[in-house]
């Protein structure tokens, strides 16, 4: 059944959202109607990014215009046991994109896209902000996509430093070639807490850097002894520890 993420309106306009009531459909989501052709009365799954779903059958649909009808909230979740956030270098082309959508699969529950000194990709002014909104939007699809009905947070590019500095999750890894951690050395069981993943971009990170995140309590973990491109190590990470905390 197709899925689509609806964002409430402002909280001065805001409905409650209840079985029976009717909503508007974003534009972007009556277009992806049209594509579908999907047409009244057919059934689709909604969900606003804080929990569960609705079923719903559709109305109206016009050219940019389209109506559903809510069934019964379901609190439906996907969600893993555990929270992660990837602090991720800034990666290059649409290497970002990909890496982004596979890791909102994998779980992961907040992005931190980080400016790195090895960074290839440079942004800031509108040209950040644009980039952030893509990868919101991107999250979301993502999200229609693999089931997940709470959508992760994708923050706006953040400085390398600044990141490590207010960094304060109890668990801090950081991938790295010469880590000498192996994944015997991570815990067995989900953390209580939330887990910070931090990964360089393609040239990985800087000597100075990964010094500085071991000053700030990050621990260096290694996949291994074949060194892993960026979007590689960071969708095995994921991987790993969903296998090891039962986040599938």
């Amino acid at each position: 059944m197709p899925r689509f993420f609806i964002a409430r309106p402002p909280q001065a306009e805001r409905q409650p959202f209840s079985a029976g009531a009717s909503v508007e459909l974003p534009e972007e989501v009556v277009r992806h109607l049209h594509v579908l052709r999907l047409q009244a009365g057919d059934s689709v799954t909604l969900f606003d990014g804080t929990g569960g779903e609705y079923p719903a059958a559709l109305g109206e649909i016009g050219k940019r215009h389209a109506t559903a009808t809510l069934g019964p909230h379901e609190p439906r979740e996907a969600e893993t046991p555990y929270a992660i956030t990837l602090a991720q270098g800034i990666a290059g082309g649409d290497k970002m994109d990909w890496l982004l959508e596979k890791a909102i699969e994998l779980g992961v529950q907040r992005v931190v896209p980080l400016a790195t000194a090895r960074s290839v990709v440079r942004l800031s002014g509108e040209r950040a902000q644009r980039r952030t909104e893509h990868w919101r939007a991107l999250a979301r699809a993502a999200c229609e996509q693999c089931g997940r009905n709470r959508v992760p947070d994708i923050d706006a590019p953040t400085d390398f430093n600044r990141w490590i500095d207010s960094s304060d999750a109890p668990l801090r890894l950081m991938l790295s070639p010469r880590g000498t951690g192996g994944l015997e050395s991570l815990p067995t069981a989900a953390p209580a807490g939330p887990v910070e993943i931090l990964i360089g971009p393609e040239g990985g990170l800087a000597p100075d850097e990964e010094t500085a995140a071991l000053a700030a309590g990050y621990l260096p973990v290694s996949l291994g002894s074949r060194v892993l491109r960026t979007e590689t190590a960071s969708l095995a990470m994921l991987a790993v520890l969903a296998t090891r905390w039962s986040g599938w």
